[in-house]
This record gives C-alpha cells, structure tokens and sequence, in this order.
C-alpha cells in the first residue's frame, strides 16, 4: 500500500483435528480471501494444518506425511498470490520432529522457522531448535526442490518497501522472560508474528491483550497474532481463536472470542521506521552481520482502500472517561510545574492576563489550582484584564465573573489611551489597521504585566498554547513572553477539552456556566476594533481551523510524515468534513507558517510539557530558525496540481 501501510491479517480457520485435507482446505479459503482484500501477510494459527491438540499422534508418521501433503498444495496453489502467508504445522527435520511456521509466497517456502520456547506438552512430542540457521530443510525434498533455510533466526524483507520486514514466532515464545521478538526487532524486523494456540480461561483474553500490547510497544513494531479456534479438541480445554493486531503499543484491530475468520487492518512501518529512528537504540538498517538469514521477497498486492480508523482529534481521547483522566492530568501537571517555579523563585504572586478567552482562562485554572497545592490564598493570583480597542462586553464581562468566581485579586487596566500616545510618538496612523496597530496593543499588554509581577514581586505566567506556537501566532515580545509558561506544551483543540472538564466536574455552578459560554465565544486575539459590539477578528478565519492544524502538527513533528501523508491521513479522517482543496489550502499554510516563525520558538519561556509532542528549543524541538520550507512547500504543490 501507500504511504508506508502494509494491510495484513490473522486468520483462523475452522479446523477438524488431525484431518490435515480439511484444514488445508481451510487455510486456503481464507488465505484467497485475505489475498482478495489486498492483504500483504496473512498469519495463520500454530500448528493449524493438523490441529494443535493431537497430542502423540504429532510423531505418527501418517499425519505427517498428510501435513507434508496439505504444504504442498497450499504451495501450489500460492503460485499466482502475492501475499505471503505463515502457516503453522508440524515439520520433520533431522529425524526430529519440531513445532514450525512455513513461510510461502507465489509457489516459493522463504523459510521455516521453529518454535524457541516448549511447554510441557510441547516437549512431549517436539524438540527445541539449535540456535542457528540450517541452510537446508531435508523434509522438503519429496514436495520441493529449492533449498529452503531451516532456524529461529530469519528475517523476511520486502525488496518494494523496505521498511517492511517481518520475524515469526510461535505461542509461549511472546511469554517467555527473552523473548525470540526482542532479538528479531533489533535484527531489523519491524513486524512480529505470534502463531498461537493458547486455550482460553478466566482472565486470559486481556492478560493476552496487554502482552500483545505491551510486546509491540518495547519493540516498536507491528505485531500480528493469530491464535486456534473453532475446531481445536475440547476434550480438556477449549480455544477461542482470539486474534489481535497492535502497533507501538495499541491494538488497531482484534477479533471477538470464539470467531473464525480473518481481522484485517493496516501497520505503519513507514512510522515504526521513524520512532525507532528517533528513539535511537534500534538498529538503523538491516545488516547481514547479525546472525540473521534474510529472505527477500517481491510483492505487488492488489490495491486496497485503507481501512483503520485515523484519528481527526489525535491529541484528545474518544474516550469519555479516558479524555477525563487525561484533562485532570494535565492540570496536574501544569499546576505541579507552576507550584515548583513559584516556590523556586520565591514569587508572591502570579500575575496573568485574563481575556475571557480560552487560553487565559486555562492559565488562571492552572494557576488557582498550584495555589491549593501551596495551601496559598488565591488572592496571591493577579488577574489583569487590560481591555483596548477589540475588546467586546461579552469577553471583558466573562474575565470579571471568571476571578469573581475563582476568587482571584482582579484588576484593571485599560491601556487604550497608553497605546494611542505609543502610535503617536512612533507617528503610527489610528486608522492604519495593520500589523503595527495589532501587535502594539500585545506588546503594551505585555509591558503592563511584567510592571504588575515587579510591583507584586511576582512571575508573569504565559497563556500561549502549542497550537499558536507551532504557527507563530503571537506577537514577538508580546503574548510570545512571559516568566513560566503553562500552555506551552498544549494544543488548542486539546485546551477546550480541559477547560470543559474542568467545568463539568465543578461543584460551582456559577463557575461553569462562566466557563461554558467562554467555550462558545469565538478564538480571538481582539485586536481589532469591535463590529456592533462583537468579534471582528476571528483567528480561525485568518489561520485556518485548528483541528485541521493540531492533526498536521502531530503527524508533522511527533512522526516526521511528509506533507503527502499528512494530505492522505487528513482526507480519511476529516472526509465529510473539509474538501480536499480546503485540506491542502491549510496544509500549505501550516508548513509556511511552521517554517517562518521559527524564531519565535527558538526563545520560548519555561513551560511543563504534558504529552509526546512539543516544540521547546531545549530538548524538545531542535530546527534553525532559517530552514526553508521549499521541499515541503513543493511536495504540496505538487499534490494541488
């Protein structure tokens, strides 16, 4: 697929024990209807051509030889597939008998591999593999003539995407203290495969979840597992055919108990490539000095549609009582950044610009909260509104209620007359409404609060979120400074989920419903003269909308994606939305903007960082302030064309 996707699929079949015919038949079913779909890698269960739970009859000569016949159909007719499948089956080596998964593709075995790891029913009837790669699988010979690697340690690689490179390993090998996937990813494999046959009881269903989750999170890789089902004895246990997909810790896709069948998503390995390149401990290419045998494969899959859900909000939680304990962490954190600063700095007070808008609003939140966590009177918080020339009653009047409500020293300050003398002595036209007229108003305001903390040996405490960071949007030595920062690391569309948690959890009712109407008033600097007494100025309507710029922000910096993915990921997630014309206007804006207002970044006050992506020039976000943004904008342009 695009873009660094590979569609793969676990697959469980219904089986009948020890009738290798039937399973085969079975496994070739689904594995058409994953190649059907455009699946790139199909994963079947362990030992699914005969059934994981016939006990002694695996040294039985006769269900061997009908395994070995069930392989060599399922080669046969793979001649015209291109995806390749991991079958599991029982496998004769040496006069030894092992529990193995088959690599197959387009009428070729790329490999067997063993499992590492025996129970003790494995070790019953299976013996554990030598460490090392045998070149040659002697119980092939009757079936298919190529010599055929033999080994735990094998390493399948798409020559077309590079970036895909899958490992294999089977059941109690996911659970054992050194697991066999911890040594293929670090060989270069950013896929595992998990073959499983683990019965189902009580509690086992999310223990598997977890370690499947857990296991492509250590790894940073993609991790397919797919375990027997339907079919498998009952005599003592019984199997549900629990299959799982997850990526770098999150399952994307995952199967109900006691279903048979397939679960298809997508993998990111163009992002696993990025996280472990960021990350730094992983190897940065696959290297043939590491033990390894390396099988590389063509592919040219059917095109698929892609089919994993992208996130539009991937900075907030769809879930309501995940997006709760995620907004009161947060704050935690926020205010335990702002609690070691004021004590740090010994301030008396904590002097902020209160707008009635939802970043100031958020700082004073933060604020009230380290001053409990001081056991500090909140009249130790100086809140200043400083109405000028596009300030409207509505703002203004929800600022007052706000530190009415929260119980903040509240002042004052008009400066319209101040600014006004400023324009004069500079010899700046009242009526010339551009930048000059903006952004000394921002300035002055900043000016008063720095004279404020002075008087009241106290800190200025920054509202500006990471959204008006990433495009610039603050005036240089205005609202861009400040003492302590506590938005810095928070997105925009993320700060309105806050501030609503905040008011759907107070116990005053006054405070919320103050709180609530600040979330409807439109995103404004107000820093242009009112219009009938409301918002003239609407940054949404200058900037573009700030869902469309927090989903490019995250792809762009936590992922390194190209502008063509961000376009590809943003036309899914917003569909129904925006237009593509609209997602590409923004897009290209964004990259400008990103790119132009580096500076400002390159000297931003301290500030809590809340999540994985941030923009601090001291650990989090290290880009000179004079790159260009020629590539990027090119890429764009090319796409509009």
């Amino acid at each position: 697929m695009d873009y660094g996707f590979v569609k793969v699929a676990a697959a469980t079949p219904e089986i009948k024990v020890a009738d290798c015919v039937y399973n085969t038949e079975s496994v070739l079913k689904l594995w058409l209807q994953a190649e059907e779909q455009g699946c790139q890698l199909v994963v079947f269960p362990e030992l699914v051509l005969t059934g994981a739970t016939c006990g002694d009859l695996f040294t039985h000569p006769v269900l061997l030889n009908g395994c070995m016949n069930g392989l060599k159909k399922l080669i046969d007719a793979s001649a015209d597939l291109q995806s390749v499948a991991v079958v599991g089956m029982p496998f004769m080596q040496h006069g030894k008998v092992f529990n193995c998964a088959v690599v197959i593709q387009q009428g070729e075995v790329l490999g067997v591999v063993p499992k590492t790891v025996l129970s003790e029913s494995d070790r019953r009837v299976f013996s554990a593999p030598a460490d090392t790669v045998m070149k040659y699988c002697d119980a092939l010979e009757s079936i298919y003539t190529d010599v055929v690697p033999f080994g735990t340690k094998q390493l399948f690689i798409s020559n077309g995407q590079q970036a895909f490179s899958f490992a294999v390993e089977i059941g109690e090998d996911l659970y054992a203290p050194v697991q066999p996937s911890t040594g293929h990813a670090m060989a270069g494999a950013s896929v595992i495969v998990n073959l499983s046959a683990g019965n189902e009881l009580i509690g086992s269903a999310e223990y598997r979840r977890q370690m499947v989750s857990a296991q492509s999170g250590r790894l940073l890789c993609g991790y397919v597992y797919a375990s027997a089902g339907y079919g498998e004895s009952t005599t003592d246990l019984v199997f549900a055919g629990h299959n799982l997909i997850a990526e770098n810790g999150t399952v994307l896709a995952e199967s109900k108990l006691f279903d048979t069948g397939l679960v298809i998503t997508e993998l990111d390995v163009e992002k696993l490539e990025q996280e472990r390149r960021r990350q730094n401990f992983f190897p940065q290419q696959i290297g043939e000095g590491n033990g390894y045998y390396h099988f590389y494969f063509e592919q040219n899959c059917k095109t698929a549609p892609l089919t994993r859900t992208i996130d539009p909000m991937p900075f907030i939680p769809s879930d309501s009582v995940k997006r709760a304990e995620r907004c009161e962490l947060i704050l935690s954190i926020q205010a335990q950044g702002l609690k070691k600063r004021l004590v740090h700095s010994w301030a008396k007070s904590a002097v902020i610009g209160i707008s009635g808008g939802l970043d100031s609003t958020l700082a004073l939140l933060v604020a009230a909260k380290a001053m409990d966590l001081l056991n500090r009177p909140r009249t130790d918080i100086v809140a200043v509104t400083m109405p000028c020339f596009g300030t409207t009653s509505r703002t203004r009047s929800n600022a007052e209620l706000l530190c009415q409500e929260l119980g903040v020293t509240f002042r004052t300050v008009d400066i319209g007359n101040t600014v006004k003398a400023h324009f004069a002595d500079i010899g700046h036209d009242f009526e010339d409404h551009s930048v000059t007229f903006e952004n000394g108003q921002a300035r002055e305001r900043t000016q008063v609060l720095m004279d404020i903390a002075n008087q009241t040996n106290g800190l200025v405490i920054g509202t500006g979120d990471l959204s008006e960071l990433a495009l610039g949007w603050a005036t240089y030595n205005g609202d861009h400074m400040s003492m302590y920062g506590v938005n810095g690391s928070i997105p925009k569309t993320l700060v309105r989920h806050v501030v609503r948690y905040v008011a759907d959890t107070t116990d005053n009712a006054k405070l919320s419903e103050t709180l609530l109407d600040i979330l409807d008033t439109p995103v404004s600097p107000e820093l242009l003269p009112a219009q009938d007494g409301e918002i003239a100025q609407k940054t949404e309507d200058l900037v573009g909308p700030y869902e469309l710029h927090d989903f490019f922000l995250y792809h762009a910096v936590r992922w390194a994606c190209p502008p063509k993915k961000i376009y590809y990921l943003a036309k899914k997630a917003f569909a129904g939305q925006y237009d593509n014309e609209t997602i590409l206007h923004w897009l290209r804006t964004f990259f400008r903007r990103f790119f132009n207002q580096q500076f400002k970044r390159s000297c931003l006050p301290d500030g809590p960082k809340v999540g994985t992506v941030g923009l601090s020039p001291r650990g989090d976000w290290n880009m000179p302030s004079d790159a260009m943004s020629t590539l990027w904008l090119a890429e764009i342009d090319e796409l509009k064309a």
